[in-house]
């Protein structure tokens, strides 16, 4: 008997939510020059993002962090930038800079 509730007791801990784990994240910064925007901008965009969004914040040693984004935060990113083009919200895009 014992037996066959512990065997419950597992089935019912191991058929929880499974999540790929984190292997990288990109600064703000970085987002920004490959989506070719504002940091700035960005960021304003970013304030209502949560980590399952994709969005993280990322400390050092100082007391200042930095948001990040992880490649499904990049892909939120990238619709909600569509979205506010598309609505007329959004600042002219940043100008690329020659590596030239």
């Amino acid at each position: 008997m014992e037996l066959e509730s512990t065997s419950a007791s597992r089935a019912r801990n191991t058929s929880g939510l499974t999540v790929a784990a984190v292997s990288a994240v990109f600064t703000i910064g970085r987002v920004a020059t490959l989506l070719g925007e504002a940091a700035g901008w960005l960021y304003e965009l970013s304030i209502d993002m949560f980590p399952e969004d994709g969005c993280l914040h990322v400390y050092g040693i100082d007391d200042d962090g930095v948001v990040a984004f992880t490649e499904y935060g990049i892909e939120c990113r990238k619709q909600i930038v569509s979205d506010e083009r598309n609505a007329g919200r959004a600042p002219p895009r940043r100008q690329q800079q020659s590596t030239a």
